[in-house]
């Protein structure tokens, strides 16, 4: 009875699933299977197999390489501090605070608002006319071309943290508030003090959350490109030569080949990566328990 009732939930689990299923293989499965078939062929018609020529080309390009190194290094700097702050503030937001509710809500605000409005009020900023060039001006300091100097980088990471930040925390505080407050009683008892508890309570039962937020992050660092497109254009400043715009001039170009295999390279590093932390993440786990 049991055996087929099993059978029966699945099936019909089956039918509320295929929908999902067939729209993920045509929109997304299949594209990926012909673009990774497409970056192992020339750009003749009808496309011969030519092995790992493209990938081999594609490492040997230097644009291809400092969009690379860029995005790395983007990822680099603008996670670890997305976590450091975001943890930060739920830190603080999970005790008793005045305006609580509303320093909750602000720090919210960046997630609904699109992007075009995110990117214009950056404009505003950091344009050759923007606020702060004319801030310059008025304390008698030269004007800066703030996306033309090295400075671009770290503008689209406070950006990045500035857009993030609101996700991550509300995060942090679901796993904080799921911690039971009798650790934390029990350990002020025996003497613990913060920094033990937060170390030895706190940072434990939040790996779970941290290792998802930190997935999170890696993720939506490799989808800045937006932001950046509308700053700078195609080809911006070298610091924010991200993989997004070379494959975004690739596709310009139609150079489906080497689209395809920075695309594939893309994926392979991100899905290392993912597994990686995964791995990371069961250790960790397996170490407290």
């Amino acid at each position: 009875m049991s055996k087929g009732r099993l059978r029966g939930d699945g099936f019909v689990a089956a039918i509320f699933l295929a929908p999902s299923l067939i729209g993920f293989s045509m929109l997304y499965l299949l594209p990926f299977l012909i673009g990774l078939y497409e970056s192992f062929t020339d750009g003749t018609p009808g496309g011969s197999i030519v092995g790992l020529e493209n990938y081999i080309e594609l490492l040997r390009s230097g644009s291809f390489r400092k969009a690379a190194q860029n995005t790395l290094l983007f990822t680099g700097i603008g996670v670890p501090i997305l976590i450091a702050l975001s943890l930060t503030l739920a830190v603080l937001l999970n005790r008793v605070l005045y305006f609580r509710g509303w320093i909750r809500t602000s720090i919210m605000l960046p997630l609904v608002v699109p992007v075009v409005s995110v990117v214009t009020v950056w404009q505003i900023l950091f344009d050759w006319n923007g606020s702060l060039n004319a801030w310059f001006d008025r304390v008698g300091r030269a004007r800066v071309d703030w996306m033309q100097s090295y400075w671009s980088m770290s503008i689209i990471a406070v950006m990045y943290v500035w857009k993030n930040i609101g996700y991550n925390m509300i995060l942090f505080l679901a796993g904080l508030q799921s911690i039971p407050r009798d650790y934390y009683e029990t350990a002020s008892l025996e003497g613990a003090g913060r920094l033990y508890r937060f170390r030895h309570i706190t940072l434990v039962y939040l790996s779970p959350t941290m290792f998802f937020v930190l997935l999170i992050s890696v993720i939506n660092s490799f989808k800045v490109f937006r932001e950046t497109y509308l700053l700078a254009g195609d080809y911006p400043y070298d610091r924010l030569y991200m993989l997004q715009h070379y494959m975004n001039n690739m596709f310009f170009s139609l150079n489906v080949q080497k689209l395809t295999a920075a695309a594939t390279l893309m994926f392979g590093c991100i899905l290392l990566l993912v597994s990686g932390l995964l791995r990371v993440e069961r250790q960790f786990r397996e170490f407290t328990d």
